[in-house]
């Protein structure tokens, strides 16, 4: 049963169940949200088990029968997932396509999934029809949610004979997303000895031929998007795999790398627990060391140093991943790729939400936004190893290399935010990374 439907699952159902008795009971829904998600806020003492016994037999009356599973895992594990339209106030204001769901898939599904993969291909194979199909979905889930006319231009591109290429798909001037793109590459190419030396010191299978130049093949799944409302993170993500190869082609080393990590404007706690608990999730499910150590990783590697604050509130991330076979390292990433969508568009629509918490005036919202906007295209063009490493890259392809960055952003010289205010809270959070699942 357990397998069938995932827990996450279930605890979309209860807080379905939870909204449900609020109405019934003629309670503030937005409250009741918010004290839902407070159980699992770093520090609190909240518990699905202070619950008034009026709530729970409400709930209860509810979901006669099979349903009382739903709520007594629920209240063993307290997990807030917010994919679910029933907590809009009101529907009309929102862009039509946000009132979608995006239900989470069955772990280690891709293979009954993704059309025309099977698992005797090679891996450089999988990993291309994996990541092409997520690049379909995610954009027509993007054009979708965006409710108007706007499509992705599509830009596909050649290295030359052997030498690979890519689909850049780029979106903007959106009626909810102002930018945004969905790069798919796959390249071949060779390292010179500088570079091999590198890598050899992560890579100890590595063997470097007599002309010292490495053949390799590197592909991978690279987006950002970038929303117009101020209350609306932004979002990055990346999967990718490489390996080097014999002068046959056939594989010589290999390993994966990736991640997906969160940047908020305006600090919501709901959409951290709710991003950081999905992603835990799928981690937990292939290794359970890997969230602690993939989350540390992010944290240290989207740190702005100089500022000495991060891009956002991380996520997870990880590079020259092999410890395993690579298919349980292909079925992580798999199923990694599958939470996508339902962990980022829960955060955008919660931006157009009605809500009592408090919240910055129009203008006082588009002008944090520029500025830390700013700060996403500081860490991107001085900080980020892959964007340095692009762009010395002969023949790069720049435009694609700078479609990470916001089609606006500002700086103002030595701006502080007024202590106490949600813009120096949002700081505090950036400047202080923590658990939030």
């Amino acid at each position: 049963m357990k397998d069938m439907f995932p827990r996450s699952l279930c605890y979309a159902g209860t807080r379905r169940i939870l909204s449900s008795a609020a109405r019934v009971r003629g309670a503030n829904r937005t409250t009741l949200s918010r004290f839902v998600h407070a159980t699992r806020s770093p520090g609190s003492v909240a518990s699905l088990r202070t619950l008034t016994p009026g709530l729970v037999i409400t709930a209860a009356s509810i979901v006669a029968g099979t349903g009382l599973y739903y709520v007594s895992d629920f209240m063993m594990h307290s997990h807030p997932i917010l994919n679910d339209s029933s907590s809009i106030d009101n529907l009309e204001a929102f862009p039509e396509g946000l009132k979608d769901n995006h239900p989470l898939r069955k772990f280690d599904s891709v293979y009954e999934l993704v059309p025309g993969l099977r698992k005797d291909m090679p891996m450089k194979e999988k990993m291309e029809t994996l990541l092409k199909f997520y690049q379909k979905e995610i954009v027509a889930a993007i054009e979708h949610a965006d409710s108007s006319s706007q499509k992705f231009i599509t830009d596909e591109w050649s290295r030359g004979e052997g030498l690979g290429g890519g689909i850049t798909r780029v979106f903007q001037d959106g009626r909810v997303f102002e930018k945004g793109g969905v790069n798919f590459s796959a390249i071949y190419g060779t390292l010179p000895p500088a570079a091999v030396q590198r890598m050899k010191a992560n890579h100890k299978d590595i063997q470097i031929p007599e002309s010292s130049k490495l053949p390799f093949y590197a592909c991978g799944l690279s987006l950002v998007i970038h929303p117009r409302h101020y209350l609306a993170p932004s979002v990055h993500m990346n999967y990718r795999y490489f390996e080097t190869r014999n002068d046959d082609g056939t594989p010589q080393a290999w390993w994966f790398g990736g991640g997906q990590d969160l940047s908020p404007m305006y600090y919501n706690e709901a959409d951290a627990v709710h991003f950081h608990a999905l992603l835990k999730d799928v981690c937990d499910h292939h290794d359970p060391t890997y969230y602690q150590r993939f989350k540390k990783w992010a944290d240290d590697y989207f740190l702005i140093k100089y500022r000495g604050e991060a891009r956002g509130i991380g996520g997870i991330f990880f590079d020259d991943l092999n410890e395993k076979e690579a298919e349980q390292h292909f079925l992580f990433v798999a199923d990694a790729l599958s939470r996508f969508l339902p962990s980022y568009l829960p955060a955008v629509r919660r931006a157009y939400e009605m809500s009592d918490e408090p919240r910055p005036t129009p203008e006082e919202g588009k002008h944090w936004q520029g500025l830390r906007r700013g700060r996403y295209v500081e860490f991107n063009l001085a900080v980020d190893r892959g964007t340095s490493f692009g762009l010395q890259t002969p023949g790069s392809r720049v435009e694609s290399i700078l479609m990470t960055l916001p089609k606006n952003a500002s700086w103002e010289y030595n701006y502080h935010p007024t202590p106490g205010s949600l813009e120096a809270k949002t700081v505090e959070v950036l400047k202080n990374p923590k658990d939030y699942v």
